[in-house]
C-alpha cells in the first residue's frame, strides 16, 4: 500500500508567522493539513531555516505547533477585522516568543537561526511566535488582512500602494477567482 505524497507547503508569504498558518489552508472550504505528522513539521522547519539542531519533532511538538498556528491565525484574523485577539491566543504567542532561545547568525549565504538550548523545536516555534508578535503588534498591524477567498481566509500584509490587495496569493486564491470569473460562475468555496 503506497501513501499519497503530502501536499506541498505554501511558502509564498513573506511573513514567517503567516507562512506558518498556511500549513492549514482552505480552512473554510475543504481544509488541507500540511502538518499531518512530526516528520512534516520537521520538513517545514527545515525549508524555512528553522531546523535548529537537526532534532526530530515529537508528537507533543506537533501538538504545540498546531496550537501556535491556530492561535496566530485567530489573532491575525481578529487584527484584520479590527478587533482584539483573544487573551488565550495572545498568551500562548507571547509565552513561546518569550522563552525562545534561538538567535540569528550571519553566514556566507545569509542569515541562519541557531540555538544552544535543549529544546530546539520549541525554540523554532518561538521564532515563529516572535514573527507573529512583530507582525501583529508592529508597524504592519494596520495592513494585516484576511484573504477574500471565502474558503481560504489566509492572512497577509497588504503592501500595495492603495491598500486594495484582496488575496493572500495571486498565484493561488487570485487565480482561482480569475478562473471562476472566466467560467462565468462564482469561485467554489
Amino acid at each position: 500500500m503506497s501513501s499519497a505524497a503530502p501536499p506541498p507547503f505554501r511558502l509564498d508569504n513573506e511573513h514567517l508567522a503567516f507562512r506558518f498558518t498556511a500549513t492549514l489552508s482552505d480552512r473554510h472550504g475543504v481544509p488541507v493539513e500540511r502538518l499531518p505528522d512530526p516528520g512534516r513539521l520537521r520538513d517545514w522547519l527545515r525549508v524555512n531555516g528553522l531546523d535548529l539542531a537537526g532534532t526530530a519533532p515529537t508528537g507533543n511538538d506537533l501538538d504545540l505547533a498546531r496550537r501556535l498556528r491556530e492561535a496566530i491565525h485567530r489573532a491575525g484574523t481578529a487584527v484584520a477585522a479590527g478587533t482584539r485577539p483573544a487573551g488565550a491566543d495572545v498568551e500562548l504567542i507571547n509565552r513561546l516568543a518569550g522563552r525562545c532561545g534561538a538567535f540569528p547568525v550571519l553566514e556566507a549565504d545569509g542569515v541562519r537561526w541557531r540555538t544552544r538550548s535543549r529544546a530546539p523545536v520549541s525554540d523554532a516555534l518561538g521564532v515563529i511566535a516572535r514573527s507573529a508578535v512583530e507582525t501583529l503588534g508592529g508597524a504592519a498591524r494596520e495592513r494585516v488582512k484576511s484573504c477574500d477567498d471565502p474558503a481560504c481566509r489566509g492572512l497577509y500584509v497588504d503592501t500595495s500602494r492603495g491598500r486594495n490587495r484582496r488575496w493572500c496569493s495571486m498565484n493561488t486564491c487570485g487565480n482561482r477567482e480569475k478562473k471562476s470569473r472566466l467560467r462565468g460562475r462564482p469561485a467554489a468555496p
